[in-house]
């Protein structure tokens, strides 16, 4: 299993990405998914590329960011600048979330237009040699498991795949090891975090994260929250082709973060089945 970690950790930090990139290196990390905005921020003749990256031994896995599917007058062109900042990074995925209503809100036309958009733009995807991430999360049409298969099935394209946040689909009632199994191999990247106790999770809501005054509390390392990851790595893990990336959004971020990957390092080694 390879692990990244998330430059939004850093999005309130005057941190550049090469020293990002140094610290994860020397600290068990092997890529870096790219907040979109970074992305951008990148200066096209930037030295420190995706070349530079894999001197390092770091791959860029995926960008993620937030296309305009409620806008199909901008879907297109910001559709084709995500794909062009993916190929420029070498990174094979992009992520987005499946609208900004969740799928109890949600009518029928709100649905038809987030199913042609999200097509549209695995249409354009799929041209440029990429896969289309949705992000299990609420408040989107992929908050629960049975509505992200419906979802997959309605956008009916290859290039549709799934960014599986174990923590959002555990909010939403669904265990995590059952929903893997139903949504492999769809599957394509993870993202892994963690709550203090379950009446906390509001405290991922996008405007309290983004904020720079946000609360923080409820936010804990990962092997210290109300989700038992143990038995999810293990599974994970014995995918050798499997990617996730540590999504912290709290304080103390590259003391939190090195703790994670180690811990992580060490439960799924100390839990893998011995080979016979």
């Amino acid at each position: 299993m390879r692990v990244s970690l998330c430059t939004i950790s850093f999005r309130h930090q005057l941190i550049g990405l090469k020293d990002i990139a140094f610290w994860a290196r020397d600290n068990g990390f092997q890529g870096i998914e790219l907040w979109g905005v970074h992305a951008r921020s990148q200066p096209p003749l930037a030295v420190h590329n995706a070349q530079w990256m894999a001197a390092q031994g770091l791959s860029v896995p995926m960008i993620s960011d937030y296309l305009p599917l409620h806008d199909p007058d901008l879907l297109r062109s910001r559709t084709l600048a995500l794909c062009s900042q993916a190929r420029t990074w070498g990174a094979g995925k992009m992520r987005t979330f499946a609208g900004q209503q969740s799928s109890a809100d949600a009518t029928a036309e709100d649905r038809r237009q987030t199913i042609c958009a999200l097509r549209e733009a695995c249409i354009i995807a799929a041209d440029h040699g990429l896969r289309l991430l949705v992000e299990t999360h609420p408040g989107t049409l992929a908050d629960t498991l049975a509505d992200t298969c419906d979802l997959i099935d309605a956008t009916d394209h290859e290039a549709l795949a799934i960014n599986f946040d174990a923590l959002h689909v555990w909010e939403g009632g669904d265990d995590p090891i059952e929903a893997r199994r139903i949504l492999l191999p769809r599957i394509a990247h993870y993202h892994l975090k963690n709550v203090s106790v379950r009446d906390r999770l509001t405290v991922f809501a996008p405007g309290n994260v983004y904020s720079a005054a946000g609360s923080r509390d409820g936010m804990v390392p990962l092997f210290e929250g109300a989700y038992d990851y143990t038995s999810l790595l293990v599974a994970m893990s014995a995918d050798p082709t499997c990617e996730a990336s540590l999504e912290w959004f709290g304080d103390d971020v590259f003391q939190t973060l090195k703790r994670d990957v180690l811990q992580i390092q060490a439960e799924t080694r100390q839990n893998m089945p011995e080979a016979v």
